[in-house]
C-alpha cells in the first residue's frame, strides 16, 4: 500500500497530513527518508521523527444506524445494548450517545484516541437531525431555537436551523449535551415525538438500513481525520 495510505489505515492522520509530514521529510522507511508515492508491505519499519510506528491490527471504524429501543451503552447486562445489536467480532464501542428513544447515525471504533477528539467540545464538529414535533410550530420557535436556548441552567450554542414541513425540521448542533434536542423543545413548549441523527461531521447515513452497520470508507475515514486536524490546527492559534 501508499505510505499515506498506512498512515490512515494506522488510524495516525489524515492522507492529506501524511503527505505533508513526507514533505517535510519527518518519515522514514526502514532507515531512508521516504519520498510522496512510496509504498510499503507489513514487515517494513516505518517511522515519525524517529518513532517507530507499529503495524498492529488497523483501527476499526464503523457507522451503526441505530433503531429506537437500542441503548447506546457497552455494558453487557444492560438489555438491548449497542454491542450486542451490532454484534462485531471485536472489541469496540460508541464514540457518543444517542438516546435511546432516538435513531440513526451512530460511530463506533476501538481507537480510543479519536473518541476524545470527535467528542471536545471546543472542536465543534457538526452532528444533523432530522426533528418531529408534536405540533406546529411558529416562526418564532424556529428563531429562538436557532439563537441558543437555556437548558440545565446555561444557554445552547448557536445552531443551524431549517423548516421542512409544519411539524419537522432539520438542526445542525455543535455541541452535544444531555438530550440536547428535546431539552430545547421542551423549553419552548413543544414535546419531541421522533429524533433520527443523519450526519456526524462528514459521515452520512445515506443508503444504510435500520439495524445495520458498515465499515467507514477510506473516504470518510480521511474526512474524519482532516476535521479532527483542522479543529486541532484551529485551537492551538487561538
Amino acid at each position: 500500500m501508499r505510505i499515506n495510505k498506512f498512515f490512515t489505515e494506522q488510524g495516525r492522520c489524515s492522507r492529506r497530513e501524511a503527505d505533508r509530514l513526507i514533505e517535510e521529510g519527518r518519515v522514514t522507511i526502514n532507515g531512508r527518508i521516504a519520498v510522496l508515492g512510496d509504498r510499503v508491505v507489513p514487515g517494513d519499519t516505518i517511522a515519525k521523527d524517529g518513532v517507530v510506528i507499529p503495524w498492529g491490527a488497523a483501527p476499526i471504524y464503523i457507522k451503526f444506524h441505530k433503531p429506537v429501543g437500542v441503548t447506546t451503552t457497552s455494558e453487557p447486562h444492560i438489555k438491548d445494548n449497542i454491542i450486542a445489536s451490532i454484534g462485531h467480532p471485536e472489541r469496540i464501542f460508541p464514540i457518543g450517545r444517542l438516546d435511546k428513544d432516538s435513531s440513526g447515525l451512530i460511530l463506533l471504533t476501538n481507537d480510543g484516541d479519536i473518541v476524545n477528539k470527535i467528542l471536545r467540545a471546543e472542536y465543534a464538529h457538526e452532528k444533523e437531525y432530522i426533528v418531529r414535533v408534536d405540533r406546529p410550530y411558529s416562526q418564532a420557535f424556529l428563531d429562538h431555537m436557532a439563537r441558543g436556548v437555556v437548558i440545565l441552567g446555561k444557554p445552547t450554542r448557536p445552531c443551524r436551523i431549517r423548516r421542512t414541513g409544519p411539524r419537522e425540521f432539520t438542526i445542525i448542533l455543535t455541541e452535544g449535551r444531555n438530550r440536547q434536542i428535546r431539552r430545547m423543545c421542551q423549553a419552548l413548549g413543544h414535546r419531541v415525538v421522533a429524533l433520527h441523527r443523519v450526519r456526524i461531521m462528514n459521515v452520512r447515513i445515506d443508503g444504510l438500513p435500520v439495524g445495520r452497520w458498515k465499515d467507514l470508507t477510506e473516504q470518510e475515514r480521511d474526512g474524519l481525520f482532516r476535521a479532527i486536524e483542522a479543529a486541532e490546527t484551529t485551537r492551538e492559534a487561538e
